[in-house]
């Protein structure tokens, strides 16, 4: 379902709990409760709406829906989503897929840029830890090469901006089209949490770039 209500999942580990929209990939964020998560995804709304206008999309999400809750684990709480929703079955006609890659390659342009203007030794964290800024991209690309396998994409250790380019790609064709619903390949990931996670985590190192800089 695209537009209209604002649907959302939460992911709920031990100690944090996981708000995620259903409808626009990447836009994910955690919390102490379910409350606190929902309050902190809407927290980001203005930040998003700089990907979905990237994207070429309107971004003007309404009030949070719970649609469906599912069990996370120590990696929720550590603070990665882990867990495929239910709703990650649905089939994807190919106007989603087309719109989740647009979403997910506007992701990879504004990581670019973000990285581009920034210094190379960030502000470390409350308790001094984190990666500067070549770290972190170099985290980014090589957790995507991860991700990839998990929709039967395999590359090398990537060794130049060609190969990124050639594995983005070949991530993008894969996700834009159509999709049943299921895994992808055995043991990996469907079409909708694959694109959700992707874009997710370099969202996430997007704004942790953005506020480690200042």
């Amino acid at each position: 379902m695209l537009g209209g209500m604002n649907r959302v999942y939460l992911e709920l580990g031990p100690k944090k709990v996981f708000a995620c929209s259903v409808d626009w990939p990447g836009w994910c964020r955690i919390g102490r409760s379910e409350e606190a998560a929902l309050e902190n995804l809407m927290h980001y709304v203005e930040r998003y709406r700089v990907i979905a206008g990237r994207a070429g999309l309107d971004f003007d999400p309404g009030d949070p829906v719970v649609v469906e809750r599912v069990k996370g684990d120590a990696i929720t709480d550590f603070g990665a989503p882990i867990a495929m929703p239910e709703l990650d079955q649905e089939p994807i006609p190919e106007n989603e897929a087309a719109r989740a890659v647009a979403l997910i390659k506007a992701s990879w342009a504004v990581f670019e840029e973000v990285a581009a203007v920034s210094p190379e030794e960030l502000r470390k964290g409350p308790r001094g830890g984190g990666r500067d800024r070549d770290k972190m991209v170099s985290h980014v690309v090589e957790a995507e090469r991860a991700y990839a396998k998990k929709i039967g994409v395999r590359h090398k250790p990537l060794k130049d901006g060609a190969a990124l380019t050639a594995m983005r790609a070949e991530i993008a064709e894969v996700l834009g089209r159509p999709s049943s619903g299921g895994l992808m390949v055995e043991q990996g990931w469907s079409a909708r949490y694959a694109a959700r996670r992707i874009a997710w985590h370099v969202i996430d190192h997007i704004w942790e770039m953005e506020d480690r800089a200042v």
